[in-house]
């Protein structure tokens, strides 16, 4: 089937058949289709929103776990970091010993970047995993303790200076004061 269109500035007659007219429709149609999702996706945004530990929160979490020890005359040391395992605060308490600075860090660090306590990593490592002690940067060793708010990982507490279980104790403790659950 043919079409006539009829150019006014010409007064010429040009034929179209009727399948280039319904192949151009069904172009411009997918084109519409492909470019639908796109146009909404630039309204989307490009960074999902997502809770993150302040300074100021871990300031408090710090506080709260330096309470804790000194609460039982315990000198250790309280490292907070944020979701990547950087150091957002650092406490060394007095009586605290040397080892226990780096200790802290491992602890927290490890936690956050496996989001899970250090106490579960250590209990894996007993139990014969120890190709886990291979990973640079891991300590499993109990006083490790993930900041979990919503359900994400966003930062942990690591400490150190007492026995792993009082460690895990103070750490907790600091958590519950800023976000109790």
């Amino acid at each position: 089937m043919l079409l006539h269109n009829r150019d006014s500035r010409t007064s010429t007659s040009v034929t179209i058949p009727m399948s280039l007219r319904i192949a151009r429709s069904l172009v411009l149609a997918w084109a519409l289709v492909a470019i639908a999702p796109i146009a909404l996706a630039a309204q989307a945004p490009a960074v999902a929103p997502q809770p993150a530990l302040t300074f100021e929160g871990a300031r408090r979490i710090a506080a709260a776990a330096a309470e804790e020890a000194q609460r039982n005359n315990w000198g250790v040391s309280i490292a907070v970091v944020d979701d990547h395992g950087e150091l957002l605060f650092f406490a060394r308490l007095d009586g605290a010993h040397q080892q226990s600075v780096d200790i802290a860090r491992a602890k927290a660090r490890t936690a956050a970047r496996w989001r899970r306590e250090t106490k579960a990593l250590e209990d894996a490592v007993a139990g014969g995993r120890t190709v886990l002690m291979a990973v640079e940067g891991m300590l499993p060793l109990e006083g490790g303790v993930p900041i979990i708010v919503e359900g994400r990982v966003i930062g942990a507490v690591g400490v150190s200076g007492v026995t792993s279980q009082q460690d895990a104790q103070i750490a907790r403790a600091g958590i519950r004061a800023v976000f109790p659950q």
